[in-house]
């Protein structure tokens, strides 16, 4: 449900539904349900055709019935989708996942055989016997009734509801050109033995009573079956992606009750539960690790191809594979709260959407088949007039209505969405709608949040150093005991350094002491140690050597953080920590600028940290701002904009959602929290700051893709309709051209499925 308010008196509730829509055939079938839909008293509906489905919002004085009502008088059917499949589909005894029938393949497959004899005879005269036009007449009959029936059905309903489609052109040209044979054979000459018909590509050459047009009939009928077949065929390829997302899910899990092991549907795991997840098996939900350490490979969600170490604490995303050793889970996410689900529900919403240049197709696609009809009754009156040739005008009439399918209008959009953004689906980048493609191509300047984004967020070791006579080892030894004993980030930073440098068990401290705001003491393996600021350790005559100072005074410099560490009544180390820059910020940075975009820094930490991580990374020190509270960061982007730049915003954590919300463009960090993820208009689930620079490629690419489609869709029928009522092209030829143009920008769309990473 979602709240929307025109104003602050007056907040008006409203629920949003997805219907399924059946019976579409082309864009104007979409717009009119649309239109009909967005009639309905605070109703806002949006149709897509490639998806077959209608967002709809609406408010307490409509209902579900009454949508349901309206879609079905506009001569179409709606329902709420059906509930998803069970995780296991049921095999047939050879072990292959059953098949439902395809209707429109077994109407193509009787089609074709039987319009392949008749396209024969009615081109190469030397197959022409006599009274082979009646044979003809037999096969053509059937096409046209049979395998032509969706296209007459549809456009009879149509017709019922005062509007016209696709169908109608199709349906209008195919009956006519049969009509026409049907009146020659029987009434004019045609029917005479001897009889023999030329094909040619353009109009004219032909005796009006003598003139056949059973190939055409046959062969627009078979051409379009086809063009719609392929057309479903790429639309379901083109929804792939999606599909195996949804499908990445586990289909049971090993749930732990009593101590036993007992395996159940996933459908049943509740929060809470634990599970087991044994080597090479899926992740049943997002949880996070009680027991157990291992490798977990995220590839097929993140896209980021090295696995990661869990261990007991650490969070796991359900769909990812444990690569390594056993592990106990805990469920802290199911169903439709899992990261899992949560991708899939915005790339579905993503796909429903439409971009300014298909809104623009769409009105065009509502008046455009009534246009054709015009045209076409102009083309026939004009050759007559011209002419005076009934059989020319007819043929280049149905021509114009044949060619002028607004299919590939209706398709040029939705299909690259469904392939571009479930290709990022793949590589970790969910795109939440198609304005935000149009938004990347204005994008010049990108802001980066620091602590999160460029740099990993946790304090970690960055540099020890030792006076003379004193080992790395055992100095962190002595320090990370120490600080073992603390909860200070800092010293969690150290203690978890000195763990992962395998040094054996760390020692146990005795006597420990926090001294708050200086350090901590205490005594390990005999040694009174002592570890914090360079004033605590001068304070108990440990000043610190030369080279140790020196390490101290380059370290806060450079606006790390440097921890002396003594013992024994000596100074012997400086330890620096600091939040150190993720490997692949340097590269991210790079390809950023590539793509033509200029990278600021923006930070509230001192400006020393912010220019020292800035240099790292490859941002000038000009274009770092540092020093901003968390709450002036979205005036950072409003000034950025109010400088004429078009700003995207990456950043992670929940004081970066407002202006992630403000920005031209929000990339929030999928590691980051849920403010930020829904703040964005893209995630990056991987939490990679090469995705930044990775999703603005494809969303360039799929926006390129979609103007493309739209350049062919209106180009095609721009070129196409002059040359049909020109007498240019015949009938035939014309209907393999339009079912060409459909497929072709439904395989140009799915070329985005090769976008490499």
């Amino acid at each position: 449900m979602s709240t929307l308010s025109p104003g602050i008196d007056s907040p008006i509730v409203r629920d949003r539904i997805e219907l399924s829509i059946g019976g579409m055939t082309c864009a104007s079938c979409a717009a009119r349900i649309e239109k009909k839909l967005n009639r309905m008293d605070g109703v806002e509906a949006t149709v897509n055709y490639a998806t077959e489905k209608a967002r709809v919002d609406f408010g307490p004085a409509v209902t579900v019935a009454d949508l349901i009502a309206t879609v079905e008088r506009t001569g179409y059917t709606a329902e709420l989708p059906p509930p998803p499949p069970a995780p296991a589909e049921p095999a047939d005894a050879e072990g292959e996942t059953a098949q439902a029938p395809d209707p429109l393949l077994d109407r193509l497959r009787v089609s074709a055989v039987l319009t392949v004899p008749v396209v024969l005879l009615s081109m190469v005269p030397a197959l022409q016997f006599n009274d082979w036009q009646w044979l003809a007449f037999a096969l053509t009959g059937p096409v046209v009734v049979y395998a032509g029936w969706p296209f007459h059905r549809a456009a009879w309903t149509n017709l019922k509801h005062g509007a016209a489609t696709m169908d109608t052109l199709v349906s209008l040209g195919t009956l006519a050109a049969f009509g026409w044979s049907v009146w020659a054979l029987f009434l004019g000459t045609a029917g005479m033995p001897g009889m023999r018909h030329e094909f040619r590509l353009s109009v004219g050459g032909q005796d009006t009573s003598s003139a056949l047009y059973l190939e055409t009939a046959a062969a627009v009928t078979t051409l379009i079956l086809l063009g719609r077949w392929l057309e479903a065929r790429s639309k379901r390829r083109a929804g792939a992606a999606l599909h195996a997302l949804l499908d990445l899910g586990a289909k049971d899990v090993a749930v732990l009750q009593d101590g036993r092991e007992v395996r159940i549907p996933i459908g049943r795991l509740t929060l809470g539960s634990r599970f087991v997840v044994r080597p090479g098996e899926k992740i049943a939900t997002d949880g996070v690790v009680v027991e157990g350490a291992s490798a977990v490979d995220a590839s097929m969600l993140t896209g980021e191809s090295v696995p990661v170490e869990v261990t007991v604490g650490d969070q796991v995303t359900g769909a990812t594979v444990n690569a390594g050793g056993r592990l106990v889970v805990e469920a802290r996410r199911v169903g439709a709260d899992t990261q899992l689900a949560r991708m899939a529900k915005l790339v579905e919403e993503a796909q429903n959407g439409k971009a300014a240049a298909q809104r623009l197709a769409d009105r065009i696609s509502t008046v455009f088949v009534p246009v054709v009809i015009l045209i076409a009754l102009g083309t026939l009156v004009g050759w007559l007039l011209v002419t005076s040739s009934p059989t020319e005008a007819f043929t280049a009439a149905v021509a114009v209505l044949i060619i002028a399918c607004p299919c590939a209008l209706g398709l040029a959009t939705p299909t690259a969405l469904m392939v571009g953004t479930g290709r990022g689906a793949q590589l970790g980048i969910l795109i939440k709608g198609p304005e935000v493609l149009e938004t990347t191509r204005r994008v010049d300047t990108v802001v980066l949040d620091k602590t999160g984004t460029v740099t990993t967020g946790r304090m970690s070791l960055a540099a020890v150093h030792t006076a003379e006579g004193v080992s790395r080892a055992e100095a962190l030894r002595l320090a990370g005991a120490l600080e073992h004993a603390s909860e200070h980030p800092i010293a969690a930073a150290i203690a978890a350094a000195a763990a992962a440098e395998q040094l054996g068990a760390l020692p146990p401290v005795e006597g420990f002491e926090n001294l708050p705001g200086r350090g901590v003491q205490g005594v390990v393996d005999g040694h009174a140690v002592i570890a914090g600021r360079a004033e605590l350790l001068a304070d108990r005559s440990q000043p610190l050597p030369p080279a140790l100072a020196e390490a101290k005074a380059a370290a806060e410099a450079a606006g790390r953080t440097a921890i002396a560490v003594g013992w024994d009544g000596a100074a012997r180390a400086v330890l620096v920590v600091a939040d150190t820059v993720r490997p692949t910020s340097a590269e991210a940075v790079r390809e950023l600028r590539a793509l033509g975009l200029r990278p600021v820094l923006l930070t509230g930490d001192n400006r020393a940290v912010a220019e020292a991580v800035a240099a790292e990374v490859g941002i000038d020190a000009a274009d770092v701002i540092a020093e901003v509270l968390p709450e002036d960061k979205v005036a950072t982007v409003r000034r950025l904009q109010a400088e004429g730049r078009s700003v995207a915003m990456v950043g992670d954590g929940v004081n970066d959602a407002a202006a992630l919300a403000q920005a031209d463009l929000g990339l929030a960090m999928g590691t980051g929290s849920d403010a930020a993820i829904e703040a964005g208009d893209l995630t990056l689930v991987r939490g990679d700051l090469r995705s930044a620079a990775q999703a603005i490629r494809l969303s360039r690419r799929t926006l390129a893709t979609i103007k493309g489609n739209l350049f062919w869709a209106f180009a095609y029928n721009v070129a196409a309709i002059p040359l049909a009522a020109a007498g240019l092209l015949n009938p035939v030829v014309a209907g393999a051209a339009m079912a060409f143009s459909s497929v072709f920008v439904v395989t140009n769309s799915l070329r985005l499925r090769r976008f490499a990473a």
